[in-house]
């Protein structure tokens, strides 16, 4: 087995393996990691075959994600993972970055532990379906959040998170910039979204509140601009309210997952604002 760095030519290979995982990430979320990570992504190679994957972002320094961990089921067994996770670390360890975070399925937990990660809090995967009947008829792209407005959300985000993570923001707006909405009054920052078109469901995330009115009223608004049937979120298992107004909405618990951190984490960001994450694969 070879570990190499990822490339844009192993795109379709890693398509292929979060197939086989039932995952619904898009090329475009592994372009993103490519882009912000290009020396920082790698896939397990086996007489040329791409049988596993890894992916890592940094963001500003403070700490780094790693996503997109994969092992192609007729593979697993052999060690692929953990040596993906290791090729990772060390490539984060040499670059001096003091924190690694990572969000685990109970399957993958015990490796994560084994390799020096701890739990820092629990996260649940919700789950809308819609009956064709149901869905909104599709809204016209309507006006793009303005530069301005865009940037005081990214500081907010920024708060809300613990680090600069604007350019994937950036791009998941670009992608798809009827998704993303804000509310704020004189004060400040309320409440802000993003989403995301899955391959087989749209993604709400980061879904950010301060309070059960303001989630509300950015939930019914991201379901109003989707047309899927199915649409995914990754809520806090903590937040006092958001599965309240998900469960309201008709969402259904899916399954758990578990933020996890390795070194000093020193910018945990303010996780009592966040009523869903980005997604598992960049936090």
């Amino acid at each position: 087995m070879q570990l190499r760095t990822m490339t844009e030519t192993d795109i379709a290979a890693g398509m292929r393996l979060k197939e086989l995982a039932g995952w619904n990430q898009t090329e475009a979320d592994w372009r993103r990691f490519l882009r912000a990570s290009r020396d920082g992504c790698f896939v397990a190679d086996v007489d040329g075959t791409v049988c596993g994957s890894a992916a890592t972002i940094v963001y500003g320094g403070r700490f780094a994600w790693v996503g997109m961990v994969l092992v192609d089921p007729e593979y697993r067994g052999r060690g692929i993972g953990k040596r993906l996770l290791e090729r990772c670390i060390e490539h984060l360890d040499s670059a001096g970055v003091p924190c690694i975070k990572l969000d685990a399925t109970p399957l993958g937990k015990p490796l994560y532990e084994k390799l020096g990660f701890v739990t820092e809090y629990e996260l649940e995967r919700w789950i809308l379906k819609r009956a064709l009947e149901n869905l909104p008829k599709q809204m016209d792209s309507g006006e793009k959040m303005p530069a301005p407005l865009l940037d005081f959300v990214m500081k907010a985000d920024g708060e809300a998170f613990g680090a600069d993570r604007s350019a994937i923001l950036r791009s998941v707006n670009q992608e798809e910039p009827r998704f993303t909405d804000g509310l704020w009054n004189a004060g400040g920052m309320e409440g802000y979204a993003f989403g995301r078109h899955g391959s087989f469901a749209d993604h709400l995330g980061p879904w950010i509140a301060k309070d059960a009115a303001t989630g509300q009223r950015i939930l019914e608004q991201f379901l109003k601009q989707s047309s899927r049937g199915t649409v995914v979120t990754d809520c806090l298992q903590a937040n006092p309210f958001a599965k309240n107004i998900l469960q309201a909405q008709g969402f259904e618990y899916a399954r758990p997952l578990t933020r996890m951190f390795r070194g000093q984490n020193k910018f945990p960001g303010r996780p009592e604002l966040v009523c869903s994450i980005l997604g598992p694969e960049f936090g």
